[in-house]
């Protein structure tokens, strides 16, 4: 087989590329010495498989050990890629939220912001977004994605994102410590801030938290405020279980689109759910090829589950910036078969697991 052309690593998120030739490219681009990172080029002696020759498309990236772990202490100009030469452009450096130990780091090239963001940007409009809203999003920001990834989507919208940062590492250090007052001292702290800009501005969208989208519900003057001018409520970072999704769907916010959002670090984007889904349909989350690759695995065994069958989430995040593959994440999920173009699996009803390496995980609120 003839080596895949790397100019294909450039492709966006539209265009017309074989998975399975991207993750080819790849291969060649993260283990050439000219051009691979030196995380992965340290770590290519590691592995049992020759990464150039072995894998062959998306259904091999589950070759790879998950080494996520290793990127809690990695320098990170060690993940840059050669490749790019000295005019790269490090946009960002995130951390995860560090439910299951010290964060881990990834770093967001500027190519990769481009087609996040187009990628982002073409769902929330398939969703019927309004264009032009004022946004209100509550969620971290600092070292963590999601609000970058939320500031990214109001701006492709057009329309100015106003923001309250949240902290979701001190809230699980204090659900830790049983200290359930303070937890909730630091909710009213948020609420409290929202109120202030949802009783002076004219907010079109709205993205948050289960968790503090449940607590809007018990504030009558909020409810009024989000039922008034709200057209959309973009929920994420915590799970969201049937039930409460059919509930503020249909009772809480009835006029509103509730739309779910799933994505984390290790993934460097969001995933948007399918379009024309109903209150008391399964929320889905297709892969992003050629991308983001998911799977539902038994945990253990990883070998995967039926379709409709719960298992553990497996991401893999293949870029030109970035390779993440074969992640472990602390999610479960219902096996789902993709939207057509879309490679690997697609998710359902994700929920986190209950411990992660003997550490108990903890949602707070976020």
């Amino acid at each position: 087989m003839a080596p895949e052309p790397l100019a294909v690593l450039d492709a966006g998120p539209f265009d017309d590329v074989d998975p399975d030739a991207y993750v080819r490219a790849a291969m060649r681009w993260h283990f050439d010495p000219a051009t691979g990172s030196r995380f992965w080029l340290d770590r290519a002696d590691r592995l049992a498989f020759d990464p150039r020759h072995d894998v062959k498309g998306v259904a091999d990236l589950s070759l790879f050990p998950d080494l996520t772990d290793e990127l809690r202490v990695v320098p990170v100009a060690d993940l840059v890629p050669h490749g790019y030469g000295s005019g790269v452009r490090l946009v960002n450096v995130f951390d995860s939220g560090g439910t299951t130990g010290a964060p881990k780091r990834v770093v967001q090239l500027d190519d990769w912001v481009g087609h996040s963001t187009a990628h982002i940007d073409r769902r929330l409009r398939a969703h019927g977004l309004p264009i032009g809203a004022q946004w209100l999003t509550v969620a971290p920001t600092g070292p963590h994605l999601v609000g970058d990834v939320l500031q990214r989507a109001a701006r492709s919208l057009g329309g100015p994102a106003l923001s309250v940062d949240m902290d979701p590492r001190w809230v699980k250090k204090l659900i830790a410590a049983g200290r359930g007052d303070e937890v909730e001292s630091y909710t009213d702290h948020l609420v409290d801030q929202c109120r202030r800009i949802l009783s002076t501005q004219t907010v079109g969208v709205l993205a948050a938290t289960t968790p503090l989208l449940e607590r809007f519900a018990r504030e009558d003057d909020l409810l009024e405020r989000i039922n008034g001018s709200v057209r959309a409520i973009v929920w994420g970072g915590t799970h969201m279980d049937p039930d409460t999704r059919h509930l503020l769907a249909t009772d809480v916010f009835p006029d509103t689109a509730l739309l779910g959002m799933y994505g984390n670090t290790m993934m460097l984007t969001a995933l948007l759910e399918r379009v024309g889904l109903r209150p008391d349909e399964p929320c889905v989350f297709d892969p992003v090829s050629p991308y983001v690759f998911l799977s539902v695995v038994k945990p253990g065994t990883r070998e995967p589950v039926g379709f409709g069958e719960r298992g553990q989430v497996i991401v893999s995040h293949v870029s030109k910036s970035m390779l993440i593959p074969n992640n472990a994440e602390r999610d479960t999920a219902v096996r789902v078969r993709p939207a057509e173009g879309q490679a690997g699996d697609a998710v359902a009803d994700v929920a986190p697991v209950s411990v992660v390496e003997g550490d108990r995980v903890i949602e707070g609120v976020y």
